[in-house]
This record gives structure tokens, C-alpha cells and sequence, in this order.
């Protein structure tokens, strides 16, 4: 492959990563089936861009809010940003492990696209555990905050991706599109990028977020192993979810 075609491919990965992650309209792209694995190396770098206007979000609702204010306009911009769909995977994810004994019934039941009580109440203290740590964390810190835990909790993709397979025998859903299809190269080129962004800006504080972050996913990941054999989409977005929780938990822990 010619430079100029490898540079039109890798930035095809970077918009494909944009459009799957968030809801920023891009330029429509050929489908290609391994698009997606092929743009999960550049999931972290879009959690910087989220995390960029989230942090602008805040420094410009902070003076005039009280801080559960603008955490709530930076949660409510997150979620709208992302189109709920890390929120969709952690309810989704709730619902199955808590109201399945077996494989197959974890497995069916996250297939349902109606949530219940599990998945319920998982989204509700998702949602309120973020707005109260965010608003919890000091004041000068939330914009670094905000940025480490977009790119951190992105992260966390790469080596679920590379160490699990699918839980679905199927190759149909996200989950089987990037299970297992992380190459090392993705792997190490995105833990450098994310833990180095992470300890640029929280300095000698980045220790525990980038320590919680790796302990998280490695918990999660053991957990879907054991459960379902494996990894699905909606997996993914619950480990995101619990990796902010994590992340923004360090940020207002009062040592």
C-alpha cells in the first residue's frame, strides 16, 4: 500500500471510530466489514475530543452553577454526545447477568432491547453516582478529570478486545466485530497514548485512576469470562461505564 492510500485508510479508521463512537455527523464511508477492529486504536484519542468539549462545558458553567449544576449540563452534554450508548450497554449488561442463571439466559436476555429492573437501576446509579463525583471532585481539577477518564475508560476496549472472544457463537453484533481482533501493536500504541495523556494531566495523581482503570477491566473482564464465556458489545459499554465511575471516584476520594 502506497502512503497516500495507507494515510486516507488510517484516517477512514479515525472517522469510522468517530461515527461509532458518538453521534457527530461524519463522512459516510464504504463498508468494510473489519472497519470497525481496525478503528478501535483511535477510541481513545476520540475520548480525548469528547473530553475536550466536556471540560470547555464545564469551564464555562462553573462560574455562574452551583457544582451540581454544571455537572449535571457536562453529564447531560456526555450522554447526548455519545447517544446513551455506553448507558444503553451498562443497563443492557445489568439486565442479562442479573436476571440470567444460565449462558444462554444472559445472552437472551441482553438481546431484549426493553429494560428491566436490574438494568434500571444500574442506569440510575450510574447516572447519579457521575453527577455526584464529578461535582465532588475539586474544582480545579474536574476539566483534567473530565479528559483522563474519556480517554482512560475508552481505553479499556483495547484489551478486552484483545484477550476475550466473542460470547456469541453468531458474527453478527458489535461485540464479535472487534472480540479478539485487536492486534498488540493496538494495544501497546494505546495504552502508551492513553496512560501518557492520563499522567500529563493529572501528574503524580494519575496513579490511582490509571491503577483503578486496569484493576476494573481486568475485574470485568474475568467476570464475563466466567459468565458467558467471553465478551459482547454491550459488555464493553458497561466496562466504560464502571471505569468512569472508578476514574471520577479517584478524582474526589479526600485523602
Amino acid at each position: 500500500m502506497n502512503p497516500m492510500a495507507q494515510i486516507r485508510r488510517t484516517f477512514a479508521e479515525f472517522l469510522a471510530a468517530v461515527q461509532f463512537l458518538t453521534r457527530i455527523p461524519m463522512p459516510s464511508q464504504p463498508y468494510e466489514a473489519d472497519s470497525l477492529a481496525r478503528s478501535v486504536k483511535f477510541f481513545p484519542l476520540v475520548g480525548l475530543i469528547v473530553g475536550g468539549v466536556a471540560a470547555f462545558v464545564h469551564f464555562l458553567l462553573a462560574p455562574h452553577l452551583p457544582r451540581l449544576g454544571a455537572a449535571f449540563f457536562v453529564l447531560l452534554y456526555l450522554t447526548l454526545i455519545t447517544g446513551c450508548l455506553h448507558e444503553d450497554g451498562l443497563a443492557d449488561t445489568a439486565d442479562g447477568f442479573g436476571g440470567g442463571s444460565s449462558r444462554e439466559q444472559v445472552l437472551l436476555i441482553m438481546r431484549d432491547s426493553r429494560i428491566g429492573t436490574y438494568g434500571g437501576v444500574a442506569l440510575a446509579l450510574s447516572l447519579i453516582g457521575r453527577l455526584v463525583l464529578i461535582a465532588s471532585i475539586p474544582l480545579s481539577q474536574v476539566p483534567y478529570y473530565l479528559l483522563a477518564t474519556t480517554v482512560l475508560a475508552r481505553w479499556t476496549v483495547l484489551p478486552l478486545s484483545y484477550f476475550l472472544s466473542s460470547a456469541r457463537t453468531q458474527t453478527d453484533g458489535q461485540g464479535a466485530r472487534i472480540a479478539r481482533l485487536t492486534s498488540t501493536g493496538t494495544l501497546i500504541v494505546g495504552t502508551a497514548f492513553s496512560f501518557g495523556v492520563a499522567a500529563l494531566l493529572l501528574k503524580a495523581r494519575a496513579i490511582a485512576p490509571i491503577l483503578a482503570i486496569i484493576s476494573l477491566t481486568w475485574l470485568t473482564g474475568f467476570y464475563y469470562k466466567r459468565r458467558i464465556g467471553g465478551i459482547t458489545g454491550d459488555c464493553f459499554g458497561a466496562t466504560i461505564q464502571i471505569g468512569e465511575l472508578g476514574i471520577y471516584l479517584c478524582g474526589a476520594w479526600v485523602l
